[in-house]
Parts: structure tokens; C-alpha cells; sequence
């Protein structure tokens, strides 16, 4: 069987470019009966594919993951060219690992179309500030649901978001979970980098760590409060609050300047850190001597940093508007993004008990190991093969 594949997405930092490499970095070599065709649309975007697969070039006059910002859209000629190379007659299914980078398709092939989360349906005018990029959303996302001969998303949080918004009928919708990346693991003797001492983040005191976009569906201000409270004791005079993600060269919609502001505003810019955008190697390194990541999202698909953490060795505080609670147990503790208040309580309670963050570290690499890219492959190959059948 011929799968043509909408691998647009890779080049994306974020988690949809994180979560398409890992899949189909996984899904290619162990699904060998079938023959996989990557179409990509930057010559950057083919770094590191699976040599199993095909990879097809489409050229077009910008990348999928700098055209589909926050605040713009695709071209139409993009998008037929992206179009036209998939509608290959020779594919028996076509797989988009993101309504992200979705495109209609003439094609007698099944579809599997993933929509990752509701976030965007959830909280519109956080993600997508513009009328315009809401409806270019909204007309994608409905377009790859009515193409879709099957739905596939990241969690049974996610799923049943999507059922509720868009009254779905349940046995179109799949879940095929994530996982985190090998490379997010102990470290036997865990230091700080050259790019991190550069940043001023030499491994002492206690860390907090925030991974992610600046996106205002974080929760970001309330974050940077909490830390700003907590520090005001002098027991915490050793803390820092590490923020890691693009801020420079962002295409979706950020409060990034707001957040710097906040920072000042409350006199704690010098104990907080914006390192831009981090190769994992350098994130692994942070997140084995952080004392703790929050990710106190409104709400999250799946909320990948979280498990990369765990996986880490560091504790976790995140949202309970996600599946995080699930899946970590007690290697985090869980708050309502709506309180200011438990927030503030979580972070002093992990910060001041060291016993308290040993606990919390071996429930949550024990959760963490639990969740493989095999796994998640495993599961897409089931649902081609039942959508194919």
C-alpha cells in the first residue's frame, strides 16, 4: 500500500514539528508492508527523514511553518501546488499529522487528518488574533473534518473536546498518543552548558523552568506573578525562573513583550531568564538540575514539555485542564489554571521540600517510561490498517 504523507509540519519547532518528526520517525521503519511518500515544501524540512520513506519536494513560495502564522495564512497558489502533489492517484491513504498544515485534496484515498487539541476553538481570540486567521482556521479545520475518513488526536482529554465543539460522531475519532523523545532522560552528572553559563543559568539554586511558546493561552502572566510572589520570602533568594521558547522569530501568536514587561513591572527581571528557543540537548541539560517546570496552561492538547520533564527527573506543576493528570499521577501536582492562589501554593510547596521533589521525580519517571513513540506508532498503524481495510 501507498501512503502519501503531509510532513510540511517537521520544520516547525514547536509541537506540531515535534510531534510529526517523532511519529513518523517511529511509524516509517516499524509499518515495513507499506511504502511511505513524505511530501515537504523546504529543502530544510528533509533533514533527518526516515530513509525508509520517499521524500518529495514541492516547491512553493513559503514554507508551511513560517506562511501559517497567527496572524497570515498560506497562499492560495501554496496551497493548490501542496494540493496537486498529493492528489497522486497512486496513494491509497493520505496522512496529514496536523490540521495545521492540512490542504484539500481530489483523491480517492483515505484520509486520516490529527487535530491535535481545541485550543483555538476554546480561546479564538488567545490564538488567533485576527478575524481573518479565524476564519481561514475555521474553514481549514471543517474542510479537513468533512475530508477526514478518520480523526485522529493526541489524548482522551483532546478527544473529547473534539466530540463536544464540533459534535463529532465518536467512531470517527481516534487517539494516538505521544510520547517524549529518548534523548529527554537522567544525566549521570547533569552541568550546565557553555550556552546556559552564557545566559547566567549555572545549575545552583533552585529553577524554575517554563517551556513552551508565549502564546496568551499560557497562563503566563499568572506564572510570573506566582514566581514574583514566592520570592518575595527571603528563604527563596536562590530561585530563578528559566523561560524557554522563541520569542525572536515566532509565528504564532505571542504575548512575549507583555510577559518581558510583567517582569520588570514586579522587580524581578534579574532573576528571570529568557533563553530564546533551545536545542534539546541544551533543554535536557536544564530541565536534569531544574528544581521544577510549570506549565500552567488554560488548557493543553497533551502538554508534551510536561512529560519531557518527567522523563528529566524534574517535577512537574501543570494544568488540570489537560490529560496531564492522567498521565503523570503523582509525579505532578495539578492546579486549576483559573487560581492565582494554587499556583502560588504549588510552587512554594515544591520549592521548600526537597523530599517532596524526590517523591515527585520518581513517580514521574516512572509515568514518563510508561509512554513511547513505538507505542503511539503501533497505534497509527492499527487505525490505517482498520481505515483501510
Amino acid at each position: 500500500m501507498r501512503i502519501g504523507v503531509d510532513a510540511t509540519s517537521r520544520q516547525n519547532n514547536r509541537g506540531y514539528g515535534r510531534h510529526a518528526r517523532a511519529l513518523l520517525n517511529a511509524l516509517i521503519p516499524l509499518d515495513y508492508g507499506n511504502r511511505y511518500t513524505l511530501f515537504v515544501d523546504s529543502v530544510d524540512a528533509g533533514d533527518k527523514m526516515p530513509p525508509e520513506a520517499e521524500v518529495r519536494l514541492v516547491s512553493t513560495d513559503a514554507p508551511t511553518a513560517v506562511a501559517t502564522a497567527a496572524n497570515g495564512h498560506r497562499s492560495a497558489m501554496d496551497m493548490l501546488r501542496m494540493s496537486r502533489a498529493m492528489s497522486d492517484s497512486s496513494f491509497d491513504l493520505l496522512l496529514f499529522p496536523t490540521v495545521y498544515s492540512y490542504v484539500p485534496v481530489i483523491s480517492r484515498a483515505k484520509k486520516i487528518v490529527m487535530i491535535h487539541d481545541v485550543i483555538a476553538e476554546t480561546y479564538p481570540q488567545l490564538t488567533l488574533p485576527s478575524f481573518t486567521a479565524r476564519m481561514f482556521w475555521k474553514s481549514k479545520v471543517a474542510l479537513g473534518r468533512w475530508q477526514a475518513d478518520a480523526i485522529v488526536t493526541v489524548s482522551d482529554y483532546s478527544r473529547k473536546g473534539i466530540l463536544e465543539h464540533f459534535k463529532t460522531s465518536p467512531d470517527r475519532v481516534f487517539v494516538v498518543g505521544e510520547a517524549s523523545d529518548p534523548v529527554f532522560r537522567v544525566l549521570p552528572a547533569p552541568r550546565p552548558t557553555t550556552r546556559l553559563l552564557d545566559l547566567g543559568i549555572n545549575g545552583t539554586g533552585r529553577t524554575v523552568v517554563y517551556v513552551g511558546g508565549f502564546s496568551p493561552h499560557k497562563n503566563l502572566e499568572s506564572l510570573v506573578a506566582a514566581f514574583a510572589k514566592v520570592v518575595e520570602h527571603p528563604s527563596f533568594s536562590d530561585a530563578k525562573l528559566v523561560m524557554v521558547g522563541e520569542y525572536e522569530k515566532e509565528v504564532f501568536h505571542s504575548c512575549y513583550a507583555g510577559i518581558k514587561r510583567q517582569t520588570a513591572e514586579l522587580g524581578i527581571a534579574s532573576r528571570v531568564v529568557f533563553t530564546g528557543y533551545l536545542p534539546d540537548e541544551e533543554l535536557v541539560a536544564l530541565l536534569n538540575f531544574a528544581s521544577v517546570l510549570a506549565l500552567p496552561s488554560l488548557i493543553e492538547g497533551f502538554g508534551l514539555p510536561a512529560i519531557e520533564a518527567a522523563a528529566c527527573g524534574c517535577p512537574v506543576i501543570a494544568t488540570t485542564a489537560s490529560p496531564l493528570p492522567g498521565l503523570l499521577g503523582e509525579g505532578g501536582i495539578f492546579i486549576n489554571p483559573a487560581s492565582q492562589e494554587e499556583l502560588d501554593a504549588a510552587l512554594t510547596r515544591v520549592l521548600e521540600s526537597e523530599n517532596l521533589r524526590q517523591q515527585m521525580r520518581t513517580a514521574g519517571l516512572a509515568a514518563a517510561a510508561e509512554l513511547t513513540w513505538e507505542a503511539a506508532a503501533r497505534q497509527m498503524i492499527g487505525l490505517i490498517r482498520q481505515v483501510t481495510a
